[in-house]
């Protein structure tokens, strides 16, 4: 009886461990806001970007190990080369901040960016709008044209940085 009794709780212990839903904390140091924060101060937009009112997105994985270093970074959709600079450097500024799973080595994250410009007052500025217009007409995008292997990415929330243009 005794050990019916035993193996009944071993059974019940076991089952309520695998039941439980395990959460991972957020995976950067101090959480959204502070992720969000950090890439909207470390997102340093280029004279070339600015110049040519450039907008637009880029999605990115990185691979972070246990110390919070990030491994590698693999574009899988920019709106144009030009785009991606900043974003890579402000990822490779993130070393040490990130959290992986404890019983992981290596986990991929993916991240998305948004560049977008600070609407001046004047909304209907058609200087600005020509020029946006020519950058989205000769931007050339980054696809990816063959199956992207995700694995056990973490999808992290967007981060939208906006600049202001000069002179308008």
């Amino acid at each position: 009886m005794k050990q019916i009794i035993i193996l009944a709780a071993l059974v019940f212990t076991s089952i309520f461990a695998v039941a439980q839903k395990r959460e991972m904390a957020f995976p950067f140091q101090g959480g959204k806001d502070v992720m969000t924060q950090f890439f909207k101060t470390n997102v340093i937009v280029p004279n070339e970007i600015i110049s040519q009112r450039a907008t637009g997105t880029a999605v990115f994985k990185f691979t972070a190990n246990l110390n919070g270093d990030i491994q590698k970074i693999i574009v899988y959709y920019a709106d144009d080369y030009l785009l991606t600079l900043p974003f890579i450097e402000a990822l490779k500024k993130s070393n040490h901040k990130w959290i992986i799973p404890d019983d992981e080595k290596l986990h991929d994250f993916i991240i998305y960016f948004t560049l977008n410009i600070n609407v001046p007052a004047d909304k209907t500025n058609p200087a600005l709008q020509k020029a946006m217009y020519a950058f989205y007409q000769k931007r050339k995008p980054i696809l990816a044209y063959n199956p992207v292997p995700l694995d056990m990415a973490t999808l992290l929330p967007a981060v939208t940085v906006s600049y202001d243009v000069n002179g308008q």
